[in-house]
């Protein structure tokens, strides 16, 4: 026989961004709770709301399923001693399967004679199991922040207020915090009255007659086809971000899709700061038309029915419009308000104590951006437009509109900059400069704007790295593997020739410029390798480049971000079923080499008149010739054609090693040998190590 199970915790209103992994945690811990206690069940479904988290297990057995099976102890000749009595091995590993001594046993495995026992265990009852198991569960869920209410000690995401849990129709009898199971769960806050669960089957079904959508699945559904049809009825089309709609699916138990309007006169100002006011302080979807242009309506969910929606609406509106209004002024006031004095106002933010102002922060990427620019060899209009967008990159962190809304920094410096006549090219690099905001984000368009955000984003780390604050674990308060990976997407988007190595040291520069190193500069530069090394190796992964092929081509380091990705793409060409056994015989040569060359001192001189054997000369000519090509492959960054260079090499280092013996007893036959497979070495080893590749 089977029953159902339920449990629900019942909750003052969680915050939305909690709610979906709080409600994944309990469907996960509640399938491996039932699979470590060898009960049997057909399903776990997860519901949560706003004020619940539930779970509902279908078919769950009656009892645990009894144990019998053989357990595996000490070998015979460890289980007796000489006498043929039992050992003290043998005796602990009877009373560990709690069995006694005379029911051991012995079987033969692979040639050797083991001591065995029978291990029973009678199932217990799932009913007698459930009162200590369920509310460890339900405690046992972890939030990313949790508070103590009354005189309790449980921490929790927020007070419980009810609990359901249903073995069948019989109510599973435990306490947390004060709080009793029963049957009885909550309806909507406003529409429903509390609902009577008979048996966990009934469970959303009598939510729903309270008006509460508990599956998070069919409330998403409910949300999407309201605004899907409020679009096709109006012509409309509906900014839906995955994010807001997720934060909205969490905020409602009975959602109901309106719409709303407001002055268009608004629309003035900015649409990317209406949207914004709109998403983050309203949690409202904009209304954009085929051009993607703003449209002055809005809409909403609500947390109820569909009566009186239309004063809903004017609520809504109401609210909206003061919001508006704020974002007005704030917009207007910033127009009264020239560059130069915004700029001086950096002078009093502080960006960090031991790194300076913002002001401070600003001329050290000025520098860092020349210095790039010249690297790069642009013209002298390109490097103009990367000082004059270096200087002006952080004005607007002092404008009203960006201290009330921080997510518009970069998109108010570039409406700005452009209001006050300065260049298009620089006003969208300000702009630019931040990207790529996030994972999903792109690197900046514009060439100008690569610069000054490699530049700004080269500062933070340096600079962060060079007062001891480096990442470790999940803690990356700076967002420093973000800005890094920011660079690195940067680099590959432009094909920019900037190697790691002078970057670090253009950092460093720019740092050490401003006051005193705080740390020596060579752990500073040893830590942003490691640290670098670790953002290329995603990128890599993000790319699809196989394990051993990304391990294979760090080893040759990844000073120059660009050539290591078109060295992983060449390398992975090879793993291709139809082409890894053509390729086999390539590295085993290249491994073969590269192993005997470690035997060999630091020079690289090769002697031809030392040579004993054809194979050897075959060899060096062929290296001489391979080598030529592999280097110039190299700096065009023809990772194929380099890898191909190599290759060409296999039947001659084939040859060679059937045709002499390196170790030889003549030491300067042996030292001159292995030069030459040193000097190959050196050029394989620049491409991969290939000992790591296992295609």
């Amino acid at each position: 026989m089977a029953k159902d199970l339920l449990l629900e915790i019942g909750l003052e209103e969680v915050p939305a961004r909690f709610v979906r992994a709080a409600m994944d945690q309990l469907k996960d811990k509640t399938e491996k709770w039932l699979e470590s206690s060898r009960l049997g069940y057909k399903e776990v479904k997860a519901y949560a709301t706003p004020r619940r988290l539930a779970v509902l297990v279908t078919e769950l057995s009656e009892k645990q399923a009894d144990v019998s099976e053989e357990v595996k102890g000490p070998a015979r000749k460890i289980a007796l001693d000489e006498s043929g009595a039992w050992t003290k091995a043998a005796l602990g590993f009877a009373r560990s399967q709690g069995v006694e001594p005379e029911a051991l046993f012995f079987k033969e495995l692979g040639g050797v004679e083991y001591v065995y026992a029978n291990k029973s265990s009678v199932g217990v009852e799932t009913a007698a199991l459930l009162p200590e198991a369920l509310p460890a569960l339900a405690t046992s869920l972890t939030f990313p922040k949790n508070m103590r209410w009354g005189s309790y000690e449980l921490r929790y995401v927020r007070p419980i207020r009810w609990l359901v849990a249903l073995f069948g129709s019989e109510v599973v009898p435990f306490e947390i915090a004060g709080v009793a199971t029963g049957n009885v769960s909550r309806g909507h806050r406003f529409l429903g009255s509390d609902a009577v669960i008979g048996e966990p089957s009934q469970y959303l079904a009598k939510l729903r007659e309270q008006h509460v959508i508990a599956d998070v699945e069919e409330r998403q559904a409910a949300i999407v086809a309201g605004i899907e049809q409020l679009a096709k009825e109006r012509g409309w089309h509906i900014a839906v971000k995955d994010d807001l709609l997720e934060e909205v699916l969490f905020l409602v138990e009975t959602p109901t899709v309106l719409t709303g309007s407001f002055d268009p006169s608004f629309l003035n100002i900015p649409q990317e700061v209406l949207i914004t006011s709109m998403r983050e302080h309203q949690r409202y979807f904009p209304v954009l038309n085929a051009e993607g242009k703003l449209q002055p309506h809005f809409v909403t969910v609500r947390n109820g029915d569909a009566l009186s929606l239309d004063v809903v609406a004017k609520g809504n509106e109401k609210v909206l419009r003061a919001r508006l209004s704020d974002a007005k002024f704030f917009y207007e006031e910033d127009q009264k308000v020239k560059i130069p004095e915004f700029l001086a106002k950096l002078e009093n933010i502080v960006y960090h104590e031991e790194l300076g102002t913002v002001a401070d922060k600003v001329r050290r990427v000025r520098a860092i951006s020349d210095r790039l620019a010249q690297r790069l060899r642009v013209d002298d209009a390109v490097r103009a437009e990367v000082d004059r967008t270096a200087e002006l990159c952080k004005f607007d962190l002092v404008t009203q509109m960006v201290y009330e809304f921080p997510e518009l920094q970069g998109i108010m410096g570039e409406d700005y900059a452009r209001k006050a006549g300065e260049k298009d090219a620089v006003a969208r690099a300000i702009n630019e400069h931040y990207s790529p905001r996030n994972a999903g984000d792109t690197p900046p368009a514009s060439l100008v704007g690569a610069i000054v955000g490699i530049a700004d984003k080269l500062d933070t780390i340096v600079g962060c790295f060079s007062i001891g604050i480096v990442p470790t674990g999940s803690q990356d308060p700076y967002a420093l593997r973000r800005q890094a990976a920011g660079i690195v997407s940067t680099l590959l988007a432009h094909e920019l020739e900037l190697p790691l190595p002078e970057l670090f040291q253009i950092g460093l520069d720019a740092q050490a410029a401003a006051r005193p190193l705080k740390r020596e500069a060579y752990d500073i530069v040893k830590d942003l390798n490691e640290f670098f090394s670790l953002r290329v190796k995603n990128v890599l992964t993000e790319q699809q480049i196989r394990y051993d092929v990304i391990d294979a081509v760090l080893s040759a380091g990844c000073d120059d971000v660009r050539r290591t990705l078109l060295r992983a793409q060449a390398l992975q060409a090879e793993t291709a079923d139809s082409r890894k056994e053509a390729f086999r015989p390539a590295v085993e040569a290249f491994n073969r080499v590269c192993n005997l060359a470690a035997k060999a001192d630091e020079s690289r001189l090769v002697d031809v008149r030392l040579f004993q054997d054809a194979a050897e000369g075959a060899l060096y000519e062929a290296w001489q010739n391979a080598h030529g090509q592999f280097a110039k492959a190299l700096v065009e960054a023809r990772m194929a054609d380099a890898l191909e260079a190599l290759r060409s090499l296999t039947n001659a280092v084939g040859a060679f090693f059937d045709a002499v013996m390196v170790m030889a007893e003549d030491e300067a036959v042996r030292r001159n040998r292995l030069a030459l497979l040193a000097s190959i070495a050196d050029d394989v080893k620049s491409f991969a190590d290939f000992s790591k590749w296992v295609g």
